[in-house]
Order: structure tokens, then C-alpha cells, then sequence
């Protein structure tokens, strides 16, 4: 059976989620890959504000194609998440509770995510197109220069993700 989500989510749902759990996500995600994450941190480091507020923000790690007429987004599958735990635990101590890409994550970074009590969930590569269907609003929202890299705010229905490590460290891999 499948959990219904709603952004922000909730400490109370985030913490009752288990590795495994299928998960539909409804509301606001944000995208970073690499290069945005890079900036993240550097704009954490010079004391600067963040493009938005991590606090209950999912962050899903994409880089989309342009979209075709008539479309909020083009393809959008996720990226390979292990490019991004050297620097997800900085944001992660700035709020960021909800992750998602594919791949495994390092026992360094389930850690962090056992500490913060965060969660790391993965959606299938290969099906972006399919996946893009649940977005309904795509905006550029920070580092335009980045191209497909830029942080975009999405709005989306029924996001599909599964729980690969939960708020206890538990990970399916």
C-alpha cells in the first residue's frame, strides 16, 4: 500500500516511514545535482541566505531535459545520489530532511541521515518521462546559469518514491 506525502512533510510522517514503504509525494520539490549542491554549500559558507527554506523540503536530485510544448518539464529521472553525500549533510544540518535519486547511498552518509533523523528515497531511472508526468509546474528558482543543473521549484502529484533508508539508519542496501 502505498503513503501518501504531502510537502512540507511532517517530522510525525517522515519518522513513520520504513525502509521499503512506497511513498506518493503531493506539494512543492525542489531539484539539485552536483553543481547546485556545490553552490549550496559555498553560499553557506560565505553566510549568505539559501534560494529556499529546507525545513520539511524535499530535494530531488535531477537534471531535466527542456520541456515540450504543453509540458511543466521535460524528462526527469533521477541522478545518482552518492555524487551529493559529501554534501548532504551540511544541508541536512540546515533542515534538509527528505532526499531523493538512485543509487546507494555511503555508510558515512546513513549515518548523517540515522543523526538527523532524515530519510533517502529512490525513484527509477530510466522512466523520467513517465515521471514527469507528475509535475505540473516547473520554475527556475536559483542558479539559472547551470543550465539543467539550476534549482527548480517543481509542483507535483503523486510523485512515486520508495523509502531506501528511513529515519533510523535502516537502508535497504
Amino acid at each position: 500500500m502505498e503513503k501518501k506525502l504531502s510537502t512540507p512533510v511532517s517530522d510525525l510522517d517522515r519518522q513513520a516511514l520504513k525502509i521499503g514503504d512506497e511513498v506518493l509525494i503531493t506539494g512543492v520539490i525542489y531539484t539539485a545535482r552536483d553543481a547546485a549542491h556545490i553552490n549550496l554549500v559555498d553560499t553557506l559558507a560565505k553566510s549568505e541566505p539559501l534560494p529556499f527554506d529546507f525545513i520539511g523540503q524535499v530535494v530531488y536530485y535531477v537534471g531535466p531535459t527542456p520541456a515540450k510544448p504543453n509540458q511543466a518539464i521535460g524528462s526527469c529521472g533521477p541522478t545518482s545520489s552518492y555524487r551529493m553525500d559529501k554534501y548532504s549533510p551540511i544541508l541536512m544540518a540546515e533542515g534538509l530532511k527528505v532526499m531523493i535519486g538512485k543509487g546507494e547511498r555511503s555508510p558515512e552518509l546513513i549515518a548523517e541521515v540515522k543523526k538527523y533523523q532524515a530519510v533517502y528515497l529512490m525513484t527509477i531511472g530510466g522512466i523520467g518521462a513517465l515521471l514527469s508526468k507528475t509535475v505540473k509546474k516547473s520554475e527556475v528558482i536559483a542558479y539559472p546559469e547551470l543550465g539543467a543543473e539550476a534549482i527548480r521549484r517543481l509542483e507535483v502529484i503523486d510523485f512515486p518514491a520508495i523509502v531506501a533508508i528511513d529515519s533510523k539508519g535502516n537502508s535497504i542496501f
